[in-house]
């Protein structure tokens, strides 16, 4: 990806009309990434994240002794190291990945050997006393530079804990399980709130015994991996801004092709239909215990309506959240959002950030250290949004711009390579003016 800052106009839109099949899911394609680099054996992946983060994920594991190659069909091959990696003599650069940073920590903590993880400076900004707390706890010898990045992993053997995560969070969730997996005894994860399971799943796929009840997983290592051929769903992270911009327009029409609908991501359809965009699931599958399907999405004649969002549901949606407040102008009755202040420790601050560009495009929001408050029945104009760097900042400015008056300068525009480098060619794809 360029580093060089690039500036996109988006001009508003007349209607979404369009059927679309969506790059790989982001988080299956880490987990998949890590598990079949880390497994005994050969595996290929089909539409796997075109993202930078999963290229970091790819590039770390490739440091470690694992073979990727890119077939000229577009699959993923990946030989693993069965199970035990190889020091890299140079740190592992995670980009801007808190997902590979946190994640294959617990991977490595059990490992023999030292490791150092770095990351850009959004990367080194986010909180990592998250993980080195359950990894400490289990006799990891974890250093970290005032709770940030870089990571310095000392690999000794390590000791099973029972664990309460006292954040949401799916990614310090795998971290311990990912220690687990490699260390004698039962290994047990407790959550207050559900977090996605991608990585039960995963774990599964690639032939691990684990236990899930109602608010824990348990995990008895140490296990070994096999390898396996899958395709990654489309990821439903990104439909999310696509979807979110056909319930901008009456009579809208659009169709998603082999979007992922794992029960602890779906909840963004719910939302919608809350909101009274007319929804359809068709050719709902199983591929490796996670749900498939074609999402089929329409607007409401009489627009869209208000809704709160909160509690679990907050968490559940925690990616979604940037885009679902950017469109909340253009509700009757706004939108409210609580319980999120794990956004402002994301890629940016994202609640001052979409707070910022809200007031940019002129409307009235009140901004909470947990949420927002976004009135309805407001009409934007199109300003310069400062993205600060955020893919999920960027592409949801995006969608908000597609019902501004005027045209819209998106600052930043190549953050959103990160996850979704496709994105605005789609969007002009599907977007009538």
């Amino acid at each position: 990806m360029s580093t060089t800052t690039q500036e996109r106009t988006i001009r508003p839109a007349r209607n979404i009309l369009g059927t679309l099949r969506l790059p790989g899911d982001k988080s299956i394609s880490h987990r998949y990434a890590l598990l079949g680099a880390f497994a005994e054996g050969t595996s290929r992946f089909s539409n796997f994240s075109t993202g930078a983060d999963c290229a970091s994920t790819l590039a770390c594991m490739q440091a470690l002794g694992a073979k990727v190659r890119k077939l000229d069909d577009g699959r993923v091959e990946i030989d693993g190291v069965g199970g035990r990696v190889t020091p890299a003599n140079h740190p592992l650069d995670c980009g801007n990945s808190g997902s590979t940073m946190r994640m294959i920590s617990g991977l490595l903590a059990p490992q023999q050997g030292n490791f150092t993880l770095i990351g850009d400076a959004s990367l080194s900004r986010r909180p990592m006393e998250r993980i080195r707390k359950p990894l400490a706890e289990m006799g990891a010898h974890l250093t970290l530079t005032e709770g940030h990045a870089p990571v310095m992993i000392e690999g000794c053997p390590l000791h099973a804990i029972d664990y309460a995560t006292p954040v949401p969070s799916a990614q310090v969730k795998t971290c311990v399980l990912l220690a687990g997996l490699q260390t004698e005894g039962t290994t047990i994860v407790r959550e207050a709130l559900r977090t996605r399971d991608h990585s039960e799943l995963a774990l599964r796929a690639f032939g691990a015994t684990l236990t899930r009840s109602i608010d824990s997983i348990t995990i008895t290592g140490p296990q070994t991996l096999q390898a396996i051929e899958a395709t990654v769903p489309g990821d439903i992270s990104s439909a999310a801004f696509f979807l979110c911009a056909a319930a901008l327009f009456p009579n809208s029409g659009l169709i998603l092709d082999g979007i992922g609908l794992n029960p602890t991501r779906a909840a963004l359809l719910d939302v919608l239909t809350t909101l009274g965009a007319r929804i359809a699931v068709l050719q709902l599958q199983e591929a490796h215990s996670e749900l498939v399907g074609t999402v089929q999405i329409t607007g409401d004649d009489d627009g869209l309506r208000s809704t709160e969002i909160s509690g679990a549901l907050a968490a559940q949606l925690i990616d979604e959240l940037p885009v679902l407040a950017a469109i909340g102008s253009y509700t009757s009755g706004g939108i409210r959002i609580r319980d999120a202040k794990e956004l402002r420790v994301k890629e940016s601050d994202r609640i001052a950030l979409v707070a910022r560009n809200l007031r940019a495009m002129g409307a009235e929001v009140e901004e909470f250290e947990d949420g927002l408050d976004v009135p309805g029945g407001q009409q934007l104009h199109g300003p310069v949004i400062d993205s600060g760097g955020d893919h999920r900042i960027a592409m949801a400015f995006s969608v908000a711009a597609l019902r501004a008056e005027g045209e819209t300068l998106i600052q930043g525009a190549e953050s959103a390579a990160i996850s979704f480098p496709e994105f605005f060619d789609l969007l002009d794809l599907v977007a009538e003016r």
